[in-house]
């Protein structure tokens, strides 16, 4: 009985804890990775630019000064940004190196550019490990 109410106890505290508290910066770069691709992939600049945002999102986090409050945060739900649940300063630089081609993109209004831009996001992101 006592073993009942320990894990009855145990359970129910994990389930007051916010969905931050299991934060998962690989889910997260995962994620700006996906929306990356949907940048490099979408039809037009405008969508490339919104993807783009959503991917940036993903990676600093929603008490960041870039991030675009305009725009979706599809990691929402993942933690609190990349950048701060990441503790490697390796993967950090890496993560510097992909922001910086995102703010490259979204600040390009041609539709070239913004997706090669994009496309490098993708490829730096998806090559960390």
């Amino acid at each position: 009985m006592l073993n009942r109410i320990a894990i009855a106890a145990i359970t129910g505290g994990l389930l007051t804890f916010p969905i931050a508290a299991y934060a998962d910066a690989a889910s997260q770069i995962a994620t700006a990775a996906q929306h990356a691709g949907l940048a490099a992939a979408a039809p037009n600049v405008s969508q490339t630019h919104m993807h783009l945002h959503h991917a940036v999102n993903c990676l600093v986090g929603p008490k960041d000064g870039d991030f675009d409050k305009t725009n979706t945060n599809p990691c929402a739900q993942l933690g609190n940004g990349a950048f701060p649940d990441e503790s490697n300063q390796e993967i950090k630089t890496k993560l510097q190196n992909a922001l910086s081609a995102a703010f490259d993109g979204i600040a390009s209004n041609d539709e070239a550019t913004a997706k090669k831009n994009a496309a490098t996001v993708k490829t730096i992101l998806e090559a960390i490990k």
